[in-house]
């Protein structure tokens, strides 16, 4: 099979919520990465990116906290047919892998499987980096990710890592840690994209996990020794919601102590799966869509440089249910938004009390 050429120039006859703003107009441009290798439970990430497509033309486009933001120019690009078909390609493996592991071990193919996933893998995570790369140092525009799993922003992190040459903190949404350093013998899945971040030379000075309610012995283990890891569990919010402590108490913590520069880094699985009913791991508690809502103005108000984000997860329903993909385009603009005017592109407005 062919592999990627980062340079090679995608298409540019799409866009994004329906504005008609050419691609070199635009001074966010979206990647979207339709890639679900290493899921383990549910499927459908790999469609998200197209599913947020579709429903954001349904989104109006005045922003009550950042009025006309589509102003500074949005912009995804077409999926890449390389990718989707390299994704394609390297699922039966990776269920293979699955599968014969549940059934007690494995065989010299299925390691065979495993490592041609982890050498696609690999292939993907390059591709990412070098297309954010280009965007970020050749055209001096701001990159967003839109997946696919969690597994697809580590290029794009170290991208931008690399051009600031400063201190940084992600801010990690989510309904897991990420912090396995391998699941299934896998070593870019989806679960273990966080300690892979944070054991690069591009590793934020602070990770704040939010929302965290599932995970395992190996990943409370490193939280607690690795200082640079501050947790907000969801269990603990709640606790702190139900004695009384506001929200905007709560994201004043999770913003405490952060340096200027800080990158988003959202599962949409973070959310109660009310707003995500068919992510490919829903977990039963999370943030409401109001509470995402009012940490993202938290983040923008707080006078920090939003330097990049990802939105992964999303994955639509059966029978072209648009829920999923809905809730997924109304997040993404806001952070568009956010990401905009973080950056000077936009007139910050007043934080509204």
């Amino acid at each position: 099979m062919d592999t990627f050429n980062p340079s090679e120039p995608l298409s540019s006859e799409f866009g994004i919520f329906g504005l008609p703003i050419k691609r070199h107009e635009s001074k966010v441009i979206l990647i979207p990465v339709p890639w679900e290798v290493t899921t383990s439970y549910g499927s459908g990430a790999s469609l998200g990116p197209e599913a947020i497509r579709r429903a954001s033309s349904q989104v109006d486009l005045f922003d009550l906290e950042l009025g006309k933001s589509y102003v500074a120019g949005f912009y995804m690009e077409a999926i890449n047919q390389k990718m989707l078909g390299l994704n394609n390609e390297l699922k039966p493996f990776a269920q293979r892998v699955r599968d014969e592991l549940e059934g007690g071990g494995l065989t010299d193919q299925g390691r065979a499987y495993q490592q041609r996933v982890n050498d696609g893998c690999k292939e993907m995570v390059d591709w990412v980096y070098q297309g954010s790369k280009r965007i970020i140092s050749d055209e001096h525009k701001l990159v967003g990710i839109v997946g696919g799993d969690h597994s697809t922003p580590l290029g794009a992190i170290r991208a931008i890592a690399e051009n600031l040459k400063k201190d940084y903190a992600i801010i990690h949404i989510d309904a897991h840690a990420d912090l396995r350093q391998s699941y299934m013998g896998f070593t870019h899945s989806h679960a273990s994209i966080m300690y892979n971040v944070m054991n690069s030379d591009f590793a934020p000075q602070k990770l704040v996990q939010v929302g965290v309610r599932d995970f395992c012995w190996e990943e409370a283990d490193l939280i607690q020794r690795d200082e640079r890891i501050r947790p907000l569990f969801s269990e603990d919010i709640k606790r702190r919601q139900f004695s009384g402590e506001t929200w905007k108490s709560i994201c004043d913590d999770i913003l405490y102590g952060l340096p200027e520069c800080v990158y988003i880094s959202f599962d949409i699985d973070g959310l109660s799966p009310e707003f995500c009913p068919h992510t490919g791991t829903p977990v039963p508690g999370g943030l409401h869509f109001a509470e995402m809502i009012f940490l993202l103005n938290a983040i923008g108000h707080s006078g920090r440089r939003i330097v990049g984000f990802d939105l992964v997860e999303v994955a639509p329903g059966p029978d072209d249910d648009e829920w999923d993909g809905n809730v997924g385009a109304r997040l993404l603009y806001r952070m568009c938004g956010w990401l905009a005017a973080s950056n000077g592109l936009l007139a910050k407005p007043s934080a509204r009390v």
